[in-house]
Formats: structure tokens, sequence, C-alpha cells
């Protein structure tokens, strides 16, 4: 079992193109079901969100590949996982 906690101290990477994603900060959960969809990760880089939309990254459930002790592994089109 883990816990958000422990998902969020560990570094998203994205092994079809190398890309680092930065770290988990939520989750998404079918609440009919009780599963996780999806992992949500806040993309860095405004000045603290002032000036525009806060923008995330959402990363479907599916697409995790391995979770290990430092570090999540996702297969992604970067593409197509960039949400507003």
């Amino acid at each position: 079992m883990i816990r958000l906690f422990d998902l969020k101290q560990k570094e998203v990477i994205n092994v079809s193109d190398g890309g680092k994603y930065g770290y988990v900060a939520d989750l998404e959960i079918d609440k009919t079901t009780g599963k996780i969809k999806s992992l949500i990760i806040p993309i860095t880089g405004k000045m603290l969100n002032l000036f525009g939309k806060e923008e995330e990254y959402v990363i479907p459930w599916e697409e995790v590949k391995q979770i290990g002790d430092d570090l999540i592994i996702v297969d992604v089109d970067s593409k197509e996982i960039k949400n507003v």
C-alpha cells in the first residue's frame, strides 16, 4: 500500500522522451469505484501562479508503468497530458 504523501515525494519521469514533469500534487479519484483515475502535477515556471491560469499535467493512472523508491515512471505522449 502507498499513501499520497509517499507519491508526493517521488519525481515523475516520462520513459518515452525522458521528460521530468515534477512531483505529484494531487490525485483524481473515481468517486463511484474509489480507484485512482489520474495523477495531477502542477506545471512550474509562473511567478507563484499570480499571472495567468494555473496549468497542470494530468497523467492517466493506466500510463503509470512503475513506482520506485524515488521515481514514478510513466509512458505518455507529452502533448496529450497538459491541462489548463
